[in-house]
């Protein structure tokens, strides 16, 4: 509570959603903490996840603190754990960080969110070998000392400090190499090769398996061959659907659409998923669960394109898809190279995004909405588009026509 309430003094005045959702946390900590009936522990890590969130130096200082607290007090915590791997990790401590992260892991070693710490801790290890053979390879020059400090031992421990600034001298350390001996050095060559793979996993991370378990990556032109000449209907996901039992009806269909959270229940709402269209909402979407499920195609909108793709490398599951979508198809109404419409924010649905791009393709013979007449089920200027284009609503079926 005393480092809590020291951040806050320190930042008194700070703007930002980030910010205002972490001194929120701590106002919930301080609210369980002072009642007999709560359990503070769970409001404790709450507030390390939001430091996380906001990611500047003194806030993953405060997320450090709260995770060696929270791991002194539940030492099986998983969640404890984990925050504190993250919280080393993100202020560049990647040897202590690949210690709890593997504390986490032998809690819980066959958890499905397991897969991102394994591939996370890769990733530490990887740059650790990069930073280790760099370091020896000019163990010999009088002349080092312009990475960090100034020596290969530098260099070596250079995952203490902050994982930016360890980019930036190895960056500057490895232009002073090739100034100095050369770009036809072997030892300059390897050097390089050792800093853009360093630099490749500091950007992107690790990917256990960069092919998706063989699953193919398609654009818009892979899209519209999939689904030319077959009938589609695009499913809502409300209750009302699975209460009219129209499974039956809807595998009639050469390919069926579901969005973001998938509920096909067989003889309900039917059990195929053809297509899954998902949208990244949140300040940290790449920390959302994997897509696990098994579909055929999966198309992920985002925009910025760091931020997709970031996502889509931490949450595709090699197998669980035989096609993705890639880049192209990450903002269908807003990219001049495909629709460019105006008028659309991010806040546009999932289904209704989903719906146009479908629509605009125009290579379906049939195309229909399920449920999607339902309030709630798309915003008002959606519905108002939908309504103008449709060419029949049949209420029994709770289906709309735009074919």
């Amino acid at each position: 509570m005393r480092q809590c309430a020291e951040y806050l003094a320190a930042h008194d005045g700070a703007s930002g959603r980030r910010q205002a959702r972490l001194a929120a946390a701590i106002g919930a900590l301080t609210a369980a903490h002072g009642s007999p009936e709560d359990d503070p522990f769970d409001a404790l890590l709450g507030v390390g996840r939001r430091a996380m969130e906001v990611g500047d130096a003194d806030a993953l200082q405060l997320a450090l603190d709260l995770g060696e607290s929270a791991t002194a007090i539940r030492r099986r915590s998983r969640a404890a754990w984990l925050l504190l791997g993250r919280a080393l990790d993100g202020l560049g401590r990647a040897d202590e960080a690949v210690a709890a992260y593997e504390a986490h892991l032998e809690l819980h070693p066959d958890h499905d969110a397991s897969r991102t710490t394994v591939a996370r801790i890769g990733t530490l290890r990887e740059q650790r070998a990069c930073l280790d053979e760099a370091a020896g390879l000019f163990a010999t020059d009088d002349a080092a000392g312009l990475f960090a400090t100034g020596d290969a031992a530098t260099l070596r421990n250079a995952q203490a400090r902050p994982a930016r600034r360890t980019l930036d001298d190895f960056a500057a350390y490895t232009r002073s190499r090739v100034a100095e001996h050369g770009a036809a050095d072997p030892a300059v060559r390897r050097l390089v090769e050792l800093y853009g793979r360093y630099r490749r996993l500091a950007d992107e991370g690790r990917v256990p398996d960069p092919l998706l378990g063989g699953g193919e990556p398609i654009g818009v032109g892979g899209l519209r061959r999939l689904i030319a000449g077959r009938t589609v209907c695009l499913v809502a996901g409300a209750a009302e659907v699975a209460a009219r039992s129209l499974g039956t009806d809807l595998d009639a269909y050469d390919l069926v659409v579901r969005c973001d959270s998938l509920r096909a229940r067989a003889g309900a709402t039917g059990e195929r998923v053809d297509l899954h269209a998902v949208s990244l909402r949140g300040d940290a979407p790449w920390e959302a669960p994997a897509w696990t499920e098994h579909v055929g195609i999966r198309v992920v909108y985002g925009d910025p394109q760091a931020e997709w793709r970031r996502s889509v490398r931490r949450r595709l599951v090699p197998g669980a898809q035989d096609h993705v979508g890639d880049a192209s198809l990450r903002r269908p109404l807003s990219d001049p190279a495909l629709m460019g419409e105006g008028g659309w924010d991010g806040d546009t649905t999932t289904a209704f995004t989903t719906l146009r791009l479908l629509d605009f393709l125009d290579v379906s013979p049939r195309l229909d909405l399920i449920g999607f007449g339902l309030p709630g089920q798309l915003r008002p200027k959606e519905k108002e588009w939908v309504m103008a284009h449709a060419t029949n609503v049949d209420e029994s079926t709770m289906r709309i026509a735009l074919r």
